[in-house]
């Protein structure tokens, strides 16, 4: 906990390891949108867009500006998901609370499910979650599980949401929808949970260990990774989807 303390407490260390989680998950966000480009053929301007932006990460000096390139990011890929699916789940803008459509809704669910698994896997390690580098530490929140989290949505939550969707497992049937909110209903949250359980429990041939490991082990790796890094046995790379 004294060297997790040490790499927020020294600004250059913790700006480094800041940097590192918004190009992970901006490299993921990118291999997914690369997934549809090729069938799509549509998103070359927001792939360039996230490309240009993705270059400036290493630039940025303090948290508040890297937390303005990651939301310009994250703004630019969400608006491409328009182009991906269907009509009735299109949405305008990120609306969290409450969630205003279907595909809010849905983003929001996900992530909460990633922010969970994330900080079982923290658990797990000697890592403190209440330390973190990107987003603000804080006595009420484990936001060292929003760090990491944001190399894994793009990875985890919304893959399982794109799967939903174009295979049509989700439907208006599995929504509650208000005036102003829209949520899942019980249906619509068995039906998520199943299949966020079914890809957590995928598995891929990891290219170092050189054997078979799950996609949530692949959590428990990053949180061993962000360890090395803070005893010096190896700088942290922030895993990036290869495949």
């Amino acid at each position: 906990m004294i060297k997790q303390a040490e790499f927020y407490l020294d600004k250059k260390k913790r700006i480094n390891l800041a940097r590192k989680f918004v190009f992970g998950s901006a490299e993921n966000m990118l291999r997914n949108l690369q997934y549809y480009e090729r069938t799509k053929n549509e998103l070359s301007s927001e792939i360039e867009d996230i490309r240009k932006l993705k270059e400036k990460i290493g630039e940025q000096n303090n948290i508040s500006n890297l937390m303005a390139i990651e939301g310009n990011i994250r703004d630019r890929y969400y608006q491409s998901f328009n182009k991906i699916f269907p009509e009735k789940f299109r949405f305008d803008k990120r609306t969290r609370k409450p969630p205003e459509n279907m595909m809010n809704c849905l983003i929001s669910f996900g992530n909460s499910l990633v922010y969970s698994t994330v900080l079982t896997e923290i658990y797990n390690t000697q890592l403190n979650p209440t330390i973190s580098y990107l987003h603000e530490p804080s006595e009420r929140r484990f936001s060292l599980s929003l760090d990491l989290a944001e190399i894994f949505k793009p990875f985890i939550a919304d893959r399982v949401i794109f799967k939903l969707i174009n295979k049509r497992i989700v439907d208006e049937s599995c929504f509650v929808k208000e005036l102003n909110y829209c949520l899942l209903n019980e249906k619509g949250k068995r039906i998520f949970l199943q299949e966020y359980d079914s890809k957590l429990k995928t598995t891929i041939k990891h290219r170092s260990l050189g054997r078979n490991i799950s996609y949530q082990r692949l959590i428990r790796l990053e949180c061993y990774k962000l360890i090395k890094h803070f005893f010096r046995i190896s700088e942290y790379k922030p895993f990036v989807i290869w495949w």
